[in-house]
This record gives structure tokens, sequence and C-alpha cells, in this order.
């Protein structure tokens, strides 16, 4: 009987870049709409809503990339740590090291024999790999990519909020809030849905959970540019 070619996918490897990504998507176009929808909801002049929209997703871009920059450097550098003890602990006591990885192996279903000569065999052929691996669980697929996760960020940001400051100078003012909104629930049905199949997970829920999120994010500033319009 001839076995079919393993072709199994995963996904796990994209979590570091998918995650930045999909974050900064979702932020750009929530964040960006609902300052338009509130600042529509107080102000009047088309300018001051179109202004207040690209300050928005200008800024908003800045900052997605910043933090993210420095959260993933944070963790970064937490991980080199971790490396740089584990390469001195492995020359200070490389036998206690061989015999840690050994006994890894064997809580990983491994008999003690077969775990002994797996063991010997990863440590010489890369001892420091082997034990970052299976002690710390770093390996290259999620490493983090501060650069990476932060020009991630920006430039997902500024995608997903363009569509509404497009909108605000299109549309007017009288149905400007109604269209940016309806634009906003549309690209995330579509961001969530894009997302969890990326990420090989049911597209459904997630859609429909950032939708909810969404639309109460939206009414709460339009309530709050509403009621601060009214005193100002």
């Amino acid at each position: 009987m001839i076995e079919e070619a393993h072709d199994q996918k995963h996904y796990s490897g994209r979590s570091g870049w998918l995650r930045a990504a999909v974050l900064g998507a979702n932020d750009g176009l929530l964040s960006t709409s609902s300052l338009i929808v509130g600042v529509a909801a107080a102000a009047t002049s088309p300018s001051q809503i179109m202004l207040a929209g690209v300050a928005g997703l200008v800024a908003g871009a800045m900052s997605m990339a910043a933090g993210e920059y420095v959260s993933v450097s944070s963790q970064s550098d937490t991980e080199k740590a971790d490396i740089a003890l584990e390469q001195a602990e492995l020359v200070r006591n490389p036998v206690g090291e061989l015999e840690e990885l050994r006994e890894i192996l064997i809580s990983r279903g491994m008999t003690r024999e077969t775990a002994i000569k797996a063991a010997d065999e990863m440590t010489a052929y890369n001892a420091l790999g082997s034990h970052v691996r299976e002690e710390i669980g770093l390996s290259e697929a999620n490493s983090a990519n501060p650069i990476q996760a932060g020009l991630a960020s920006a430039v997902a940001f500024i995608l997903g909020g363009l569509p509404p400051v497009v909108a605000s100078l299109i549309s007017p003012t009288s149905i400007l809030a109604y269209l940016v909104a309806a634009i906003t629930v549309t690209m995330l049905l579509m961001l969530g849905a894009a997302g969890a199949k990326l990420g090989g997970a049911p597209s459904g829920k997630a859609a429909l959970r950032v939708v909810f999120w969404g639309v109460i994010a939206m009414t709460i500033t339009h309530i709050v540019g509403s009621l601060i319009g009214t005193q100002i």
C-alpha cells in the first residue's frame, strides 16, 4: 500500500507577524473610524472631521509601531538572556545539562535508552540549539523580531485606517457617520474572517467577535461626541 504524501499545514510559525498585522489592521480601522464618527457627532465642518481622521491615522500608526517594537524588543532581550544563561551552563556543567536533556526527552515519552541516544546525538550536533529548543521552548519560528513586528503593525494600521479616512473625504457630512460605520463593520467582518483563516481557526466566530466590539466602540464614541458637541 502506497502512503499519501504528508502535506499537513501548521500555522504557529505565523503567530508573530500575523498577530502584529491583524492587530494593527483592526486597530487602524476601528480607532480611526471611531474617531471620525465621534468628531462627526460633535462637529459639522468637513475639514475638522478630515483633519481628525488623518491625525488619528498618522499618530496611531506611529504609536503602534513604537509600542510593538518596544514590547517585542523586551521579549527579545529576555530570550537572549535565557540563551546566554543556557550557554554558560553548558560550559560550566555539561554533564548535568546532558542529563537534564535526557530527562526532558523521557518526560515526553521516550524510553531511557532512546532518550540517552537521542540526547547524545542532539548534543553532538548542536548542544545549545537543542537545549534552547527543548528547555526554553525557543526556535527560529517563534523568536521575537522587533523590527518585523513594528513595521507590520504600522503598515497594517495605515491600511486598516485608510478606508474611513477616504470615506470622510467623499461623503456628505449628513451621512458620514453612517457610511463610515457601514464600511467599518464590513471590513471588520473581512479582517476577522481573514485573520482566523490565516491562523487556521474558525472564521465565523472570530469575525462576529470583532464586529461586536467594534460596534460598541463606535457607538460609545458617537455618544460621547454628541454629548460634547452640545456643550461647545
